[in-house]
């Protein structure tokens, strides 16, 4: 199915998660966001990862070939860390994990930032705020935002809390913020009306056959 068709899927409750997401079976056929450059410019400008002048800038200034590179880069980074992540779900992350992170690390350092000094939003404390600047140097900075939400995701989110719906042929992953944790679901609107539905059809076809048994 052509990406084109669907909005991205955004139901992780975590930038990093969002973007192993970025491929997904939302109705019937798999659907990938970032199939090829375009997609990948597309599905940063709906994760709100990059600015819309960055991106419009790095699609100028590269070529067709030069963005499905990356995005081929993308792909793999996402398959990668996919199983970084489906082998440590449910568990707490620990200290001797950061060796199989160094692939992470070694893009990480490739990035370009610079602090600079901006007026603070409403509600911060003091007048002033030191913000982070990328420098969006040429097609391979569109990684640098993903990097940086899976770097964030191991550092900053509770793995035991890191869950695969439980829907049967649905791959999407999520973060349970949930009170108790007691999520099951990518979303109740896919997977869990899904469950209540063949849960419903298994509770009819039982009924019937208990019936037919009795010679009702």
């Amino acid at each position: 199915m052509d990406y084109r068709q669907i909005p991205a899927i955004f139901v992780a409750d975590a930038p990093g998660l969002d973007f192993l997401n970025s491929i997904a079976t939302p109705v019937d056929e798999p659907v990938d966001w970032i199939a090829d450059g375009e997609g990948l410019l597309g599905w940063l400008e709906q994760a709100g990862m990059a600015p819309a002048d960055a991106l419009a800038a790095i699609r100028t200034c590269s070529t067709p070939a030069e963005l499905d590179e990356v995005a081929a880069q993308a792909r793999g980074l996402r398959e990668w860390f996919r199983g970084y992540v489906r082998s440590r779900k449910g568990h707490a992350l620990a200290a001797n994990d950061l060796r199989d992170l160094e692939p992470l690390n070694q893009l990480l350092a490739r990035d370009a930032q610079h602090g600079e000094i901006v007026a603070s939003e409403p509600g911060e404390a003091g007048v002033f705020s030191l913000r982070a600047r990328r420098r969006w140097q040429s097609a391979e900075s569109l990684l640098m935002p993903i990097a940086e939400a899976l770097a964030k995701l191991v550092c900053e989110q509770d793995f035991t809390h890191v869950k695969a719906c439980e829907g049967p042929k649905c791959t999407l992953l999520f973060a349970d913020h949930t009170r108790g944790h007691a999520r099951r679901w990518c979303s109740m609107a896919i997977c869990g009306n899904r469950a209540k539905v063949a849960a419903h059809r298994a509770r009819q076809k039982e009924n019937k056959e208990n019936k037919e048994r009795k010679g009702e």
